[in-house]
């Protein structure tokens, strides 16, 4: 549960103060002992602090928040990266120019001279992704600079808007009748160690095409075009070299009948350029390599890390993983179990179906419909003008079937925790136990953030106008004889 001092920052950020949703994005970033690691949560209010003329908040935007959550609200995020990337925040720099790039693209000429402005800083200060960026947003008229194929003028630039339409309609053999020629002259101009070619995005793309229409083949040339594509940039590349060279599949598995010896080291490195792209499986592999007992560089932390990283990209599998790890966890730290009830969720909602009996086990469902249901109609507008605190805990009952100590005493506030609410009233009942309620609809979201906006300024406590526990049931019952509520209701 959050603490005081934290509360109080909830409080006041809910109520439209910036310092405070300033404060409470920054503490959703990092996480900590009561509040969560939650970047969705961290980019609602760094967003809002933003609009409210917090800085700040902008830079810790573009620093922080990846593409993969950003591209969801793209065009009220815009800005945010535009600013951070004038500001020579490298990853901001870099998702600028992959908003910019996302279908729809974005053709405003200001903008994307902008990133491409901030992408060449960052091409500079090192960052891989940047390059490949850097060339897809040059305009439309320009070309890619590449090695002449066969028979082609010295100096024209190669253009193949052709073979990407063959590609993407799936037409693989004319695909490759006509790409291959082009990709051999490629890898044939390209220096004998492929990590020194310093070829463009297209390029890349066309040779990691190739090299997977060729893949059964199993040669040397398939393996020649492949490297080259990764040292080109190509994600897709830089995530089967990495597997290829770890001798593992995408789920981690070690290949039944390994050619050679794992190499780490390289797998190390094209998979941390691919999963920097974004490719959560490169992040997924990367934990499976930091565990193995061989692997020189093993480290348990780094595997936690990469798969985090790998969960966070919306890897089912991952995000099943740190939901047990937070489970497993739970003794040590209370909001453990708030975690895993998130990560679970997340692989629960893509099919995984250990996530949902693990959620299950951890947030057992309702049994009935509870017994503030039929009170639910008798909720009329007077008692909401007369009594709204009584109102909004009688609804919050009936929406996640707390016992009625619970509606009437829970802290509603600091038992929201985005994803869930944390039913803990053992301070002031000691019968009862703490427990997790999933919120599972953007019905129950939309209730229960009117619900808090109704306690934003009110002391929960038994200290606060409410009252202690005796007085909040008289009230209760004193309401329910009067809307000609039965003596069942009264005794449950």
């Amino acid at each position: 549960m959050a603490n005081r001092e934290e509360l109080a920052i909830i409080r006041g950020a809910r109520s439209g103060d910036a310092a405070c949703q300033l404060q409470l994005g920054r503490l959703y970033l990092a996480g900590g002992a009561s509040l969560p690691c939650s970047l969705p949560t961290a980019l609602h209010w760094l967003a809002r602090a933003a609009a409210a003329g917090q800085d700040e908040a902008w830079r810790l935007i573009g620093r922080h928040i990846p593409w993969q959550l950003a591209c969801h609200a793209r065009p009220a995020l815009l800005d945010w990266y535009a600013r951070a990337s004038a500001a020579g925040i490298v990853p901001a720099a870099v998702t600028l120019g992959q908003l910019l790039l996302q279908d729809p693209p974005i053709t405003n000429a200001t903008l994307r001279r902008q990133a491409r402005q901030a992408l060449e800083a960052a091409v500079q200060a090192g960052a891989v992704e940047a390059r490949a960026l850097l060339a897809r947003l040059r305009p439309a008229e320009a070309v890619l600079p590449a090695t002449p194929a066969a028979g082609t003028a010295p100096g024209h630039p190669i253009r193949f808007p052709h073979l990407d339409r063959l590609w993407h309609d799936g037409a693989g053999a004319g695909f490759l009748v006509q790409a291959l020629p082009v990709a051999r002259s490629i890898a044939a101009a390209a220096p004998s160690d492929a990590a020194a070619w310093q070829g463009g995005t297209a390029e890349a793309s066309l040779l990691a095409r190739c090299a997977d229409a060729l893949a059964d083949a199993g040669s040397s040339e398939v393996q020649r075009l492949r490297e080259l594509a990764a040292a080109g940039g190509d994600r897709d590349a830089q995530l089967v070299l990495g597997l290829q060279l770890a001798r593992m599949d995408v789920t981690g598995e070690r290949l039944p009948h390994p050619a050679g010896q794992a190499n780490f080291k390289r797998a190390i490195r094209w998979l941390t350029q691919a999963g920097e792209q974004g490719a959560a499986p490169a992040w997924f592999a990367l934990s499976r390599i930091y565990m193995r007992p061989e692997c020189s560089q093993r480290s348990a932390g780094a595997a936690q890390t990469c798969i985090e990283r790998a969960a966070e990209l919306g890897h089912r599998a991952a995000q099943l993983e740190c939901g047990m790890h937070a489970w497993r966890l739970r003794r040590g730290g209370e909001e453990n179990d708030v975690k895993a009830a998130y990560w679970l969720q997340k692989a629960a909602a893509q099919g995984c179906v250990q996530a949902g009996a693990a959620l299950q086990r951890i947030a057992p469902p309702p049994e009935g419909p509870g017994w503030a249901a039929p009170l639910l109609p008798l909720l009329t507008r007077e008692l909401a003008s007369s009594q709204p605190l009584l109102a909004a805990r009688i609804e919050l009952a009936g929406l996640f079937h707390l016992s009625r100590a619970e509606a009437l005493l829970l802290d509603v506030a600091a038992a929201d925790h985005g994803h869930c609410l944390v039913i803990d009233i053992r301070a002031s009942h000691g019968r009862s136990r703490r427990r997790l309620v999933p919120v599972d609809s953007a019905r129950q979201r939309q209730a229960l953030d009117r619900i808090v906006r109704v306690f934003d300024t009110v002391d929960c406590s038994l200290a606060g106008p409410e009252g202690n526990y005796r007085q909040r049931l008289y009230r209760f019952k004193t309401w329910l004889l009067a809307a000609g509520g039965s003596g069942a209701l009264l005794a449950a």
